[in-house]
């Protein structure tokens, strides 16, 4: 195999660097499949990495928890030459060689075969962020969230897992109310399809153990007061999916929305989630996502773009989903 080219990231004076270098075959990691990588995307986890603050990140290291692309080898019997695919997560671009690059060698069993439906481009317009919005989505569907229960709020509406739910719950025939502080953006998500948008400061300070009930359902972002929010006002034997960390890793509140509501608070983790979860995400994506919002929420960059994008998506800066071209 020839070589290829990566981005790598390095150890530099106050925090790392990060270069376009020719790479050789030894630098791919473990695997029984190689991929052709030909986009990526970047998520909130690529931004701390790429600033260097991603905690237990070993340096050297190409970045990029996704990639979309076509299988050069395999010696996995599910996978062959020319197939389609996509990975996210599994500590690639952690503790793994990631998507940042022509090339990557991973284990076959952490691949998904691309549904016809997406090219690579819109597989990666997804991403990590619209894979993490639809196991949120299948969390509420599984603890009994329906349209006629009531609205579901969204925070953190207009980045990447916000985006994405907002169309899918919109398809799906929810009341979707959109939680942003970006106030310039309400045409935005109501093209998505939400129906209301609400500022983040209603939910980003302390407030009480119980609240109105407004909402059958959310997914949240945030963390921190803004979750503990989320759970206070959410109705009667509720679903909240909690996907992220935005606001902060602490849960300031009480048990009373769990003991007086019967609420129940669902986690997401798309890093490990098993390959059933994923098949059945991707599945559900392929029915329930509407390609033409997906465009109008993607924007297209060449891939050494990124570590200009990466202190923008930390600051909150990027709307929606951005697709990187990798060749």
């Amino acid at each position: 195999m020839s070589g290829y080219n990566a981005l790598l990231l390095t150890r530099a004076e106050g925090g790392v660097a990060a270069s376009w270098q020719p790479m050789n075959e030894a630098a791919l990691g473990d695997g029984d499949v190689t991929v052709r990588v030909t986009h990526s995307t970047i998520n909130y986890k690529d931004g701390l990495a790429l600033t260097g603050r991603l905690p237990g990140m070993r340096l050297p290291l190409v970045p990029g928890i996704d990639f979309a692309g076509s299988v050069l080898a395999s010696s996995n019997a599910e996978l062959a030459a020319g197939d389609g695919v996509i990975l996210n997560g599994w500590g690639c671009g952690e503790r793994h060689p990631g998507g940042y690059a022509e090339r990557a060698r991973v284990p076959g069993d952490w691949l998904v075969k691309r549904p016809p439906v997406f090219t690579s481009a819109e597989a990666m317009a997804i991403g990590t962020a619209g894979y993490t919005a639809m196991l949120a989505v299948l969390a509420l569907e599984d603890h009994g969230v329906t349209p006629d229960k009531g609205p579901v709020l969204v925070t953190g509406a207009a980045g990447g897992v916000g985006s994405v739910a907002i169309a899918l719950l919109a398809k799906l025939g929810f009341r979707v109310i959109a939680s942003t502080g970006r106030s310039g953006e309400a045409d935005y998500l109501h093209g998505l399809g939400a129906t209301e948008v609400i500022d983040r400061a209603e939910l980003s300070s302390a407030r009480g153990a119980l609240g109105k009930e407004r909402w059958a359902g959310a997914i949240d972002v945030a963390g921190s007061h803004t979750l503990a929010n989320v759970l206070a006002m959410t109705q009667y034997g509720g679903c909240v999916a909690a996907t992220g960390l935005a606001q902060g890793l602490d849960l300031p509140m009480s048990v009373a929305p769990f003991i007086l509501r019967g609420i129940t608070l669902a986690g997401i983790d798309s890093v490990m989630a098993p390959k059933s979860k994923r098949v059945r995400a991707w599945a559900r994506l392929a029915t329930d996502l509407d390609r033409g919002k997906l465009a109008a929420m993607t924007e297209t960059r060449p891939l050494l773009d990124v570590t200009a994008l990466a202190p923008e998506i930390l600051a909150g800066k990027v709307r929606g989903r951005v697709v990187l071209e990798v060749e």
